[in-house]
C-alpha cells in the first residue's frame, strides 16, 4: 500500500504566466527520493528548457485516495489557481480493492471542480497487478478510458508506460519508481502534456 507523506509544493512564483497543478499520490510525490528527483520537479525544468512559461505546483500526497483528493481539490485550486491539472489518483483505491464506481465519481468530482475553476485536465491512468483478478483489474484500467471519453479530457493511459520490471526502475518495495524510473515517467507524461501547453 502506498504510504503517507506530503510532497512540498514547488515554490510559487508570480514570474510565470501559467501554472500546472500535479494532483496525485506517492507516484507523483517522489516517494523515497529527494523531491528534485521526482517527475514533477523534472517537468518544471523540462518546461523551462522547452521555452514554456509555466510553474509546477505539486500537491500530491503519498497514500492519497480519490476520496481524499475529492475532499481537498477545492482548497488546492484556490491555493494554486492552475491553468492545467494533472490528475493522477486511483492507484490506492485499486490496491485497497475499493469500489470502482466510487472511484469514478470521485474523479468526476475533481475533474468538474477543475473545469469550474477554468483549468484543463490531464487524466493519468494506472494498472493493477494481476493478483487482483481479471475482472477487477480490467474494469479498473477501463475506468480511466471511459472517464476520459465521457468528460472529454486528455488521457495518459498508463503512468508506468516504458517501465520494465528491471530493478533499475523500482525501489525495493517494487511499487515506487527510482530516480531512473522518474525520468521514464517524465517522458510518458510529456507526451500527454505537450499538446495542452501554450506558448503565450
Amino acid at each position: 500500500m502506498l504510504t503517507f507523506a506530503i510532497a512540498p509544493a514547488i515554490a510559487p512564483s508570480s514570474a510565470y504566466a501559467r501554472t500546472i497543478l500535479v494532483f496525485g499520490d506517492s507516484l507523483s510525490a517522489a516517494y523515497g527520493l529527494a523531491q528534485t528527483q521526482g517527475w514533477a520537479n523534472l517537468l518544471e525544468k523540462r518546461l523551462h528548457d522547452e521555452g514554456f512559461d509555466y510553474r509546477v505546483a505539486n500537491a500530491s500526497i503519498s497514500g492519497e485516495t480519490t476520496t481524499g483528493g475529492a475532499n481537498r481539490i477545492e482548497g488546492a485550486l484556490k491555493a494554486h489557481r492552475p491553468d492545467l491539472v494533472v490528475l493522477e489518483l486511483g492507484a490506492n483505491d485499486g490496491l485497497r480493492g475499493q469500489s470502482l464506481e466510487v472511484m469514478k465519481r470521485n474523479l468526476e468530482k475533481i475533474i468538474d471542480a477543475s473545469r469550474a475553476a477554468k483549468a484543463e485536465v490531464l487524466l493519468v491512468g494506472m494498472r493493477l497487478p494481476p493478483n487482483y483478478g481479471t475482472a477487477y483489474t480490467e474494469k479498473f484500467q477501463q475506468t480511466y478510458v471511459d472517464l476520459a471519453r465521457s468528460k472529454k479530457t486528455a488521457l495518459v493511459p498508463f503512468l508506468f508506460e516504458g517501465l520494465s520490471d528491471d530493478g533499475r526502475f523500482f525501489q525495493a518495495d517494487r511499487v515506487h519508481p527510482t530516480s531512473e524510473g522518474q525520468v521514464v515517467m517524465l517522458e510518458t507524461m510529456w507526451k500527454g502534456l505537450q499538446p495542452l501547453l501554450k506558448r503565450k
